[in-house]
């Protein structure tokens, strides 16, 4: 009589001796091959995932209810045991799945060896994993409201301090401090819309697809889908278990989201460094040999995690061109990667929020790195009013700063018949383009550093949020 449903070998219990394989696995190909010390993250949806699948087989007659009641009770019990953290690990549990219906079997008995009935670790994996991204992302959404809610307060709260802009790391106009903090909100406003598109996409339901030919006994996968509260259904079996566009899909765009995250910390290590913005203790370290040094590494990190980023959406792209149809083994690095990414994103978007509202700004450092020679284009404003057009102003503002560098001297203090020299068209009241507020105040179109157009994309974010 044989007793091969006894019998684990070295390979555990999913694939023990009497089976297919004759012998044990190499050692070092267990340890290779096992993705438990990975995949363990999802023993929540892993279990969730079952006692629908338990339902859906129910609901078919592919076992009773009285059944399908023992094995909910038992993946109860499981799970009970993984949030209490006295679940144990064995050798032989070389994922998640294995894990758990190994445990579950030793609760229920033989009872458990009908769950997997018509199902695929391939589709089964599939369906943890998104509902698992689902999840993170909707929590990364809620971290990012966080962040927008109090970094707008905080752009609001110093709306009135003025400071250098710049481009090409040159002096260009005088902007508010607050419109520059929020041309780094503006686009994690987009980081998030995107976050928001792409949760549709992964949350379908591929469980019920088997192992790659779709499910032999009709499990009713829209009900499946309901149960664990998918939007909809994959459409196609091969393509279900070994889609993975959504894990590139966060991957590219917690790229994008580090990137953006990556600039703030620049313009910061910059203004920082110029004392124009003192970061707090909190978020500094010293030196080891140094006593001085008050380092912005908070800020450093940040931009490096951009290129760890974009190593991994690079990377796990490049393990997926080659992949014939329908699942392989390749496609276990996916958690690696996502699970890595998630973490980062939290880390970052923390350190973010913390980083803005404890930082302060030095209203008079600020202002001292703005100069006169900013205002040159309000100067060819002060003509284009008058009529002139502006290709003409623009010279005449160059001539003007290019006297003020001849003289050595500040454009401010110019005098009125220097200007009236280089174009007879300045009038008295051309000293009165020498003022910071002003230029700024004139900026007042959407978008544009007046303290209106400000006020109203500090409040567009704070309602976005």
């Amino acid at each position: 009589m044989s007793n091969t449903g006894k019998e684990t070998g070295a390979r555990g219990g999913l694939f023990g001796a009497g089976g297919r394989f004759k012998g044990g696995t190499d050692p070092v190909m267990e340890k290779f091959n096992e993705s438990i010390s990975v995949d363990k993250r999802m023993w929540d949806q892993d279990i969730r995932g079952s006692i629908a699948y338990a339902k859906g087989i129910v609901k078919v007659g592919i076992i009773t209810e009285e059944e399908g009641n023992t094995l909910i009770e038992g993946l109860g019990k499981v799970s009970k045991e993984w949030a209490d953290g006295t679940f144990e690990i064995k050798p032989g549990d070389e994922d998640i799945h294995t894990a758990n219906e190994r445990r579950l079997t030793e609760i229920v008995g033989a009872v458990g060896g009908k769950l997997h009935t018509g199902r695929s670790r391939n589709d089964q994996v599939a369906t943890d994993t998104r509902l698992w991204a689902v999840e993170a992302e909707r929590d990364i959404l809620k971290d990012m409201s966080i962040l927008l809610k109090a970094a707008s307060e905080y752009a609001d709260e110093h709306i009135d301090i003025l400071m250098a802009g710049y481009t090409h790391l040159q002096p260009a106009q005088p902007i508010r401090f607050s419109h520059w903090l929020c041309s780094h909100l503006t686009p994690l406003v987009r980081d998030a819309r995107r976050l928001q598109d792409i949760i549709p996409r992964t949350n379908q339901c591929p469980l019920g697809s088997g192992a790659l030919a779709g499910n032999a006994f009709g499990v009713d996968r829209e009900f499946l889908a309901k149960e664990l509260g998918f939007e909809g259904v994959t459409p196609n079996s091969l393509d279900s278990v070994c889609d993975r566009d959504f894990i590139v899909d966060f991957l590219m765009w917690s790229t994008m989201l580090c990137t953006h995250l990556s600039q703030f910390a620049e313009d910061v290590i910059i203004n920082n460094l110029l004392r124009g913005i003192e970061m707090d203790d909190a978020y500094a370290t010293g030196s080891s040999l140094m006593p001085q040094k008050k380092n912005p590494d908070a800020l450093e990190l940040l931009r490096g995690k951009a290129g760890s980023a974009l190593g991994r959406a690079v990377g796990f792209t490049a393990t997926l061109k080659g992949l014939p149809r329908a699942y392989n083994k390749d496609l276990q690095e996916d958690k690696i990667n996502l699970f890595a990414a998630v973490d980062s994103v939290k880390d970052c978007l923390a350190i973010t929020t913390g980083v803005i509202v404890t930082m302060k700004p030095n209203p008079e450092m600020l202002m001292k790195a703005l100069c006169p020679e900013m205002l040159a284009t309000d100067l060819a404003d002060y003509l284009v009013r008058k009529g002139v057009p502006f290709r003409e102003t623009h010279h005449i503002s160059g001539a003007c700063v290019r006297l003020a560098e001849e003289k050595k001297v500040s454009i401010d203090t110019l005098t009125l018949e220097e200007l009236q020299k280089i174009d007879s068209r300045f009038g008295e009241d051309v000293l009165k383009v020498w003022n910071y507020e002003v230029s700024v105040e004139r900026k007042s179109s959407i978008g544009g550093t007046s303290r209106s157009s400000v006020k109203k994309q500090i409040d567009d974010i704070i309602a976005f949020a």
